[in-house]
């Protein structure tokens, strides 16, 4: 089998070619050789028809022998045997040389005078003939009932010549009219086959910049296969800029400590740093140190959320009581930052039990939950100003977004500046720190975390802005967990 698709493609219609001439000559020859059966058997009939009226004057059998050796030897020269046949089927001998049937030639009693019976027969030459049987007389006359005149079947070889002189005209045509089709359909599917495969060479190469989509063409697999290769090219252009972006930031965000730390190190190396400054030296490298551990724990944190090998241990959560948890824990934090923290919903911050009807419960993993609500607040916390309010809301939804099936919303809501234009698309992006004044001295994971972890749920993250001012950050997960 030749290794290239347009060999393939050729190869695979010449044997189809192969086959269809076989076909095609095969049913020729069927055919012309039952017609040429035909002619002949149709020959001899009327040779047979115009000898019937002398042959039945002829009364004795003296007499029918004479007028049969003479109509022999008017038809000799054309190959035709001659022959009487009795009712049963078999040859009179009348002292004809003419080879006789190997077998009785069956005459059946329903025929009547004049009809005529075609056929082939073995002979005694060891030769199939054609033969035509007259009937001269009715079954109970006395004397021969038929005469049979035979030739030497030559329909096989009359139908190999004729199909000789028709096939290869047969083959030319299909020569002229399928090799430029075959040509057609290979090249139609073998082109763009071979700029998809320069298309994926350029993608695997990270030197290669952004190309224009590759034309649709071809048949509708290889266009579909083309736009999907279009898609792919065009998100591994953007991973490729978000990748170059996640580097840019980590590079940003592993500088700054490393820079604090080298410097206070080497001013306790070359004893610079001394006493009191010493100590603030060694509190500084291990508040860098600590802050590089949580940078290093959060990527972690994100890339085993991403392959799946973190398991979420899911049971039934109540969102009010999860709330209401999380303000407790942020309390402290929320009143030093001079910030009102709330839930909406009085029995909701209180972690009242609501009614079987009411209740906002879904299955989460509450160690995540908490992650999820806890990374939300400390980036409220740290946009929000003094006197500010932050407020925990807890809703059902019915038809959110790549979410199946009914939803709890948790949701934290802040009086800050809000996100920067298109920041709310970006938010959750690895390092993604729009507004300084909103992202403050955090590492840009939080929210990625917060995505991950929503997705593990079966659930969503949305980031939007409010009206005047300020922002809302929901985490929307399935009230049941998805197979």
């Amino acid at each position: 089998m030749p290794a290239s698709l347009t060999g393939r493609i050729l190869t695979a219609f010449g044997l189809l070619a192969v086959v269809v001439w076989l076909a095609i000559g095969a049913t020729m020859f069927v055919v012309l050789r039952g017609l040429h059966a035909d002619a002949t058997s149709s020959y001899l009939a009327d040779i047979a028809q115009t000898l019937a009226v002398r042959i039945r004057g002829a009364t004795a059998d003296g007499e029918i022998r004479r007028v049969i050796n003479q109509i022999r030897g008017e038809v000799v020269g054309s190959d035709v045997t001659i022959h009487l046949l009795a009712s049963d089927g078999r040859v009179v001998d009348v002292g004809l040389p003419d080879p006789a049937p190997s077998v009785a030639i069956t005459i059946p009693d329903t025929t009547k005078i004049g009809d005529t019976l075609t056929g082939v027969a073995p002979f005694a030459d060891g030769q199939t003939h054609d033969y035509a049987a007259l009937v001269l007389r009715a079954p109970k006359a006395v004397g021969p009932r038929a005469v049979l005149l035979s030739q030497v079947d030559r329909s096989g070889g009359a139908a190999l010549r004729d199909v000789g002189r028709s096939l290869p005209i047969v083959i030319l045509i299909t020569i002229l009219v399928g090799a430029p089709l075959a040509i057609l359909l290979s090249r139609s599917v073998a082109r763009p086959l071979a700029r998809l495969a320069t298309r994926t060479e350029d993608l695997v190469d990270p030197a290669a910049g952004a190309t224009a989509p590759l034309p649709l063409e071809g048949p509708r697999e290889v266009r579909d296969l083309t736009d999907r290769v279009n898609a792919v090219a065009i998100e591994l252009t953007r991973s490729r800029a978000r990748e170059g972006e996640l580097l840019a930031d980590l590079r940003h965000d592993l500088r700054t400590p490393l820079t604090v730390i080298g410097g206070y190190a080497s001013a306790l190396i070359d004893g610079t740093a001394t006493g009191e400054a010493a100590s603030r030296a060694a509190e500084a490298i291990a508040e860098e140190t600590a802050r590089l551990e949580r940078l290093v724990g959060q990527l972690g944190a994100i890339d085993r959320l991403r392959t799946g090998a973190e398991t979420l241990h899911l049971e039934p959560l109540d969102a009010g009581q999860v709330l209401a948890a999380t303000v407790a824990r942020f309390e402290a934090a929320a009143t030093a930052a001079g910030v009102h923290l709330a839930v909406a919903g009085a029995d909701a911050a209180a972690g009242a039990e609501a009614s079987p009807g009411a209740t906002l419960a879904f299955a989460g993993d509450r160690v995540a939950v908490d992650r999820i609500l806890g990374n939300l607040l400390e980036n409220a916390l740290a946009v929000a100003r003094p006197g500010g309010t932050i407020r925990l809301e807890a809703r059902r939804v019915d038809d959110a977004a790549n979410v199946p099936g009914p939803a709890i919303a948790l949701a934290v809501v802040d009086d800050g500046p809000g996100f920067p234009p298109g920041g709310t698309d970006r938010a959750f992006e690895r390092f993604y720190r729009g507004d300084p004044s909103r992202a403050g001295a955090g590492s840009g994971l939080g929210l990625s975390i917060v995505r991950e972890l929503a997705r593990a749920h079966g659930g969503a993250a949305i980031a939007e802005n409010l009206v005047p001012r300020g922002a809302r950050v929901s985490v929307v997960l399935p009230v049941q967990a998805p197979a």
